[in-house]
């Protein structure tokens, strides 16, 4: 099984099923003749953008985000990469320096990507600060921000 079959794969049953743990999904994958390791799994979760947010029956599940959705536009997107000079990550905590009275503009951008693990954020005049869930979080954040501006 390819790569490209085993992420589709992995989309169809976190899309059916409450999963909630990468032994748990690694395991079901493993039960449907799926032969990867965890290590593999996780992988994968990153690379699928898929992140834990409430569930029915089960405390979280996994599920896709979008970063290129449909309330984030090709302007705004553009728009991001031009104001922002840097971003880094500090515990649960992510610090965006921007051009001079643009935090603004990128918390705006932030905010409509719509994480679950962004708690919220708050902007000055050239610093945009990021509160997340966890370290964990803040981590996969600033990765998918900056793969965003590539």
């Amino acid at each position: 099984m390819t790569k490209k079959e085993r992420q589709r794969f992995i989309l169809e049953l976190v899309r059916e099923e409450e999963i909630d743990t990468q032994e748990e999904l690694t395991e079901k994958l493993n039960a449907r003749g799926v032969k990867v390791t965890q290590a593999t799994v996780s992988r994968d979760i990153n690379d699928l953008n898929l992140v834990k947010v409430g569930g029915k029956s089960k405390k979280f599940k996994y599920a896709q985000i979008a970063l290129h959705s449909a309330a984030l536009s090709e302007k705004n997107i553009n728009h991001f990469k031009e104001i922002v000079e840097s971003m880094t990550c500090a515990n649960n905590l992510i610090v965006v320096k921007t051009i001079s009275g643009n935090a603004n503009a990128a918390g705006m951008i932030v905010d409509k990507i719509h994480i679950p693990q962004v708690l919220g954020s708050i902007a000055g005049d050239d610093t945009l600060l990021i509160v997340t869930k966890s370290n964990h979080d803040a981590e996969v954040m600033i990765k998918r921000l900056k793969e965003m501006m590539s």
